[in-house]
């Protein structure tokens, strides 16, 4: 659900709970949720007292998350955390819109290149995300990524402005001060049989891999990426092992 969504999973609960049971069936109850452009595992509960259960889990950081991800460029080094707090912050261009932004709590000063503390931001969040390359081609990626913590946006915060490797098809955090669609690289747009004109139809290429939790034994939940990611794989030669 949230502003300009149309299609909200939670208006078709009670249809998946009758496929699912039988047409007495109660609706499914929702435990968290996923951007509306990220694909993958979704968790649902046949009753209410699992479901708070669950979201309790996700609330206090209980759930292991493990996310894909393709992105434009190779982070370097090729595995690591990136740990540096999120903000929104309304970007002032001829058309205004909002954002969330990196928050570091140092900079580099431009006088003499020493190391200066910046004041805290109060509205800032604290955001980590492990990541790590599982293969490189065609001036692309395919990245692993665990956020340890559960930002608004942020793995494509942390990719885009913390490691200069944005999301393929996130054409909202690949320029900062305009909405606009994302420039690809030639090679890229080759193996993609894509047109530069036709890159902002171009979904985002971020998808919830597996989810483990534990309710009394470890629930470990995987789903593989949708056809139009595993398609951009295959043009793109990001050959992985198969896990």
């Amino acid at each position: 659900g949230g502003p300009g969504v149309k299609n909200c999973i939670a208006d078709v609960l009670p249809i998946l709970a009758k496929m699912l049971e039988n047409m007495k069936a109660e609706p499914l109850h929702l435990c968290h949720r996923l951007d509306k452009e990220t694909t993958g595992v979704m968790v649902l509960a046949r009753n209410k007292e699992v479901a708070e259960r669950i979201r309790l889990l996700f609330k206090t950081r209980q759930v292991e998350k493990t996310y894909w991800a393709i992105s434009l460029g190779e982070p370097d080094p090729a595995e690591g955390i990136v740990e540096i707090p999120i903000v929104e912050k309304e970007v002032k261009s001829h058309q205004s819109h909002y954002k969330m932004t990196l928050a570091p709590n140092y900079r580099l000063s431009p006088e003499d290149g020493k190391v200066v503390k910046i004041r805290k931001n109060r509205n800032a969040e604290s955001a980590v995300t492990r990541y790590r390359l599982l293969a490189s081609s065609s001036a692309c990626s395919l990245l692993e990524l665990q956020p340890i913590t559960g930002v608004k946006h942020q793995i494509r915060v942390h990719l885009a402005y913390g490691l200069g490797c944005p999301i393929l098809g996130d054409h909202k955090y690949s320029h900062w001060s305009k909405l606009a669609p994302q420039k690809l690289p030639e090679i890229t747009l080759k193996r993609l049989k894509l047109e530069q004109s036709k890159v902002r139809h171009l979904p985002l290429h971020l998808h919830a891999h597996r989810l483990s939790l534990h309710l009394g034994e470890w629930i470990d939940l995987v789903c593989k990426p949708p056809p139009f990611f595993q398609k951009t794989l295959k043009k793109l030669e990001l050959d992985i092992d198969k896990d």
